[in-house]
């Protein structure tokens, strides 16, 4: 039986194991707890505080959209190799945007929510499959892993849209399409739970076939399950799901931009200066006053062209507001947009498992 000190040598974190619980593996469950310890403010109501807002929204959301620029355009060597990619991408989405939003507005924001929801429900599957690289493959335990980490976070949209409207939009009121069904819902619900106990059941049987259990990859799937049931079905709360969605989105997210940074461009001859200034041991003040600038640009330009409901955060006057033509909106709204669209896509291009894909523990333990 291999001891518990051999079992922590051999978990398959992506950095440091500090780095990956704190900051990729427990966001989900703090975020609940916050939940449970002040209920007062996460009430099934409408609406987010100023104050939320700007750490949730601006600070988490927004800002990890732009995280992606220092493993794209920042980086030389990744623009040289995907020049094509990286050009095109920003100029076909923008021109997509505007010939959506000049035939119906609802239609833009409603296909950009569900290539959001897509970005989203990926993303949990990437982390499944990065914690899952070292294990043997076997075909029924790896299926019962993809399944269960789809259907955690497929059966909330599909609870959504089965249900109807909740106290919360992804975007703007009906980006969703409803479909009211109880019969449905219930069937959907029952496969739900089959799904949660069979991962639990192989699991159980893994454990002690194997004698270790794969500590990140149980907490990503968990995590996953406890983010979007209870943000989205359990809770019916704009701040419940914002808490559960945003977090458990955006901080993984840069944590591993942060961690693949730390790897990649402090290492000799590896990244240009300003990259290698970023991922040094004091850049993370840089690395995220970036991104905070960055959000804070974009969202005040939407806040004063757009949405003008957030004008304190932006020091503008409340007596302020500017009418902008409903043919400068086709513009104006898939510009601001843009940067999300291009991290969506950019986003199914720059991460991809190889064979010699993560490979870093070693490295990147003695730098992050």
């Amino acid at each position: 039986m291999q001891h518990s000190n051999d079992n922590i040598q051999t978990q398959p974190w992506i950095g440091k194991a500090s780095t990956d619980i704190i900051f990729i593996l427990l966001p989900p469950f703090v975020c609940l707890l916050i939940i449970a310890l002040f209920p007062g403010l996460f009430q099934n109501s409408k609406g987010i505080p100023d104050a939320s807002w700007v750490i949730l929204i601006l600070l988490i959301d927004v800002a990890h959209v732009y995280s992606t620029l220092y493993r794209t355009y920042f980086d030389p060597v990744a623009f040289k190799k995907q020049r094509t990619i990286l050009l095109s991408i920003p100029f076909i989405g923008f021109i997509a945007g505007v010939l959506l939003y000049s035939v119906n507005p609802l239609l833009f924001w409603r296909l950009l929510a569900y290539v959001a929801v897509f970005h989203f429900v990926r993303q949990q599957y990437g982390f499944m499959r990065v914690y899952g690289r070292k294990e043997k493959k076997e075909k029924l335990t790896s299926l019962i892993d993809t399944i269960t980490i789809y259907y955690a976070t497929i059966y909330p949209i599909i609870y959504w849209h089965l249900n109807g409207p909740r106290n919360f939009n992804w975007f703007i009121e009906n980006d969703f399409l409803y479909w009211q069904s109880e019969g449905l819902l219930k069937i959907f619900t029952t496969i739900y739970f089959i799904v949660i106990a069979c991962y639990v059941i192989k699991e159980i049987v893994t454990s002690i076939r194997y004698r270790f259990i794969n500590v990140p990859k149980l907490l990503i799937i968990t995590g996953t399950i406890v983010s979007w049931y209870f943000g989205i079905v359990y809770f019916n709360g704009d701040m419940a799901f914002t808490l559960l969605n945003v977090v458990s989105h955006g901080i993984p997210y840069m944590a591993l931009i942060w961690i693949y940074g730390k790897k990649n461009y402090t290492q000799p001859g590896k990244g240009s200066g300003f990259l290698r200034l970023i991922f040094s041991r004091y850049g993370v003040a840089i690395f995220l006053g970036l991104l905070f600038l960055f959000a804070f640009v974009e969202e005040g330009l939407w806040d004063l062209g757009v949405w003008q409901e957030h004008k304190n955060v932006f020091g503008i006057n409340d007596s302020f507001s500017i009418s902008i033509p409903d043919k400068a909106l086709s513009f104006i709204v898939p510009l601001l947009a843009l940067p999300q669209v291009t991290h969506y896509i950019l986003d199914g291009f720059i991460w991809k498992i190889r064979k010699d894909e993560f490979k870093w523990n070693n490295e990147v333990q003695k730098h992050s």
